[in-house]
């Protein structure tokens, strides 16, 4: 999960409130208390989908919830004008993820399994999905993940019941590879030793290896403050690019490291910055310090008809980070049920690889149960792109975004990048 972050403040008053969205879709009866967050009652399997979502309405990452939601506000209402799943409309239950330093998560879990909830769409958080995996798998409740780009949630033991439609942040690497050494390119890559830096490595190593365009590797870590040794190993190499890999909390090394690459003659057109410190940095550099330098961020770039529809369900919401991805894990999660016939959470673990990969492609949910009527294999494509889900959860290929920034440290979309 990136976020469209800025380094002055905290981001504050961008709460979406999610019953904006859920107004929209089917409104089951008020819930019994919660139990503990340790609870493991089966789904119901009685033949209503009942999907829950877990997006943020409180904490740190609460300016993420709002285009989820809608998203699959979206998709529910197109599911249940075409006759809902199995006959019978879906019903949806929004809870709050909260963020890290909360237990809202776990509490909202133990809320929706009471719920009888079926599937569940979120969290944004990789950090949260990671904690709550070992409750999906003892509940045998699957969760897709339309936000979570953790590394370590590819080599997670999940039983088959984690997912997501967002790629992998490894994948940043294949993407940086295809678009930076298409050509001629000599290319350096400055990383963070964590799961992330090594991944982005590993698969920029890959990538160019026949080529012989990676030509240096710097490595930094917490304790590294001096980046001027870094920044002289990479003018010894002479690159053409530049690719530095680093988490967004390390703001204050980031930003040395920009300062200084900027001035040893890196910057600008030559400096590509991943995912996790794509952000604004318009109060922490000097103007024009980062003119032309390079982002990338993952999942799709909205359509405009996409956009309309999400306007005509919530039109509050205006920022659609992660809203198609939302979207697709739902009707994903609806095909399987409906492959399945059967609406139990462990059915729909089984059937989510089957509707998203191998058979007949179709792009709309309508257009999937056409294909049904004379083939039981479908190959669901969405508005996020191809999605194709492999053993771990995983998808591919993973959809990016270009970013370019101006004079002002601020950032905007100028491409697309599909890798994997």
């Amino acid at each position: 999960m990136s976020r469209f972050r800025t380094l002055s403040a905290v981001v504050s008053g961008v709460v979406f409130s999610l019953a904006l969205v859920s107004c929209s879709v089917a409104s089951p009866m008020p819930l019994p208390p919660a139990p503990s967050a340790t609870s493991t009652v089966a789904p119901s399997g009685d033949g209503v989908l009942r999907i829950g979502t877990l997006f943020p309405s409180t904490g740190a990452l609460s300016y993420l919830g709002g285009g989820q939601a809608a998203g699959v506000a979206v998709a529910v209402k197109e599911i249940n004008d075409d006759g809902g799943v199995l006959g019978k409309p879906v019903e949806v239950f929004a809870r709050d993820s909260g963020d890290v330093t909360t237990a809202t998560i776990e509490a909202s879990i133990a809320d929706l399994v009471t719920a009888r909830a079926d599937v569940l769409v979120g969290p944004s958080s990789s950090v949260l999905a990671e904690r709550v995996i070992p409750k999906l798998v003892a509940a045998k409740l699957p969760m897709i993940s339309p936000a979570a780009t953790s590394v370590r949630l590819s080599s997670m033991a999940s039983n088959g019941y984690f997912f997501r439609t967002i790629g992998s942040a490894a994948l940043e690497g294949t993407a940086l590879a295809k678009t930076i050494g298409g050509g001629k390119a000599r290319i350096v890559i400055i990383y963070f030793d964590d799961d992330m830096g090594r991944a982005v490595l590993g698969r920029m190593r890959a990538a160019l290896a026949a080529s012989g365009a990676l030509v240096g590797v710097q490595k930094i870590d917490a304790v590294t403050k001096d980046p001027g040794p870094i920044v002289a190993a990479v003018k010894a190499a002479t690159p053409d690019a530049v690719v530095f890999v680093s988490p967004f909390s390390a703001m204050e090394q980031n930003v040395g490291m920009i300062t200084r690459l900027t001035a040893a003659g890196f910057g600008g057109a030559k400096l590509w910055l991943t995912s996790q410190n794509t952000a604004d940095y318009s109060q922490a550099l000097p103007v024009g310090t980062l003119t032309n330098v390079n982002g990338l961020l993952e999942g799709a770039q909205p359509t405009v008809a996409f956009s309309a529809r999400i306007a005509a369900v919530a039109p509050a919401v205006t920022d659609l980070l992660y809203a198609e991805e939302a979207y697709d894990a739902t009707i994903l999660a609806a095909l399987a049920a409906t492959v399945a016939k059967d609406a139990n959470g462990a059915a729909i673990a089984r059937r989510l690889r089957e509707v998203s990969a191998g058979g007949i492609e179709c792009t709309t949910y309508r257009q999937c149960l056409d294909v049904l009527k004379t083939s039981s294999d479908i190959d669901y494509d969405g508005i996020s792109g191809a999605t194709t889900f492999d053993a771990n959860g995983d998808t591919s290929p993973a959809h990016f975004g270009l970013y370019r920034y101006d004079a002002a440290g601020r950032f905007s979309r100028v491409g697309d990048i599909i890798a994997g």
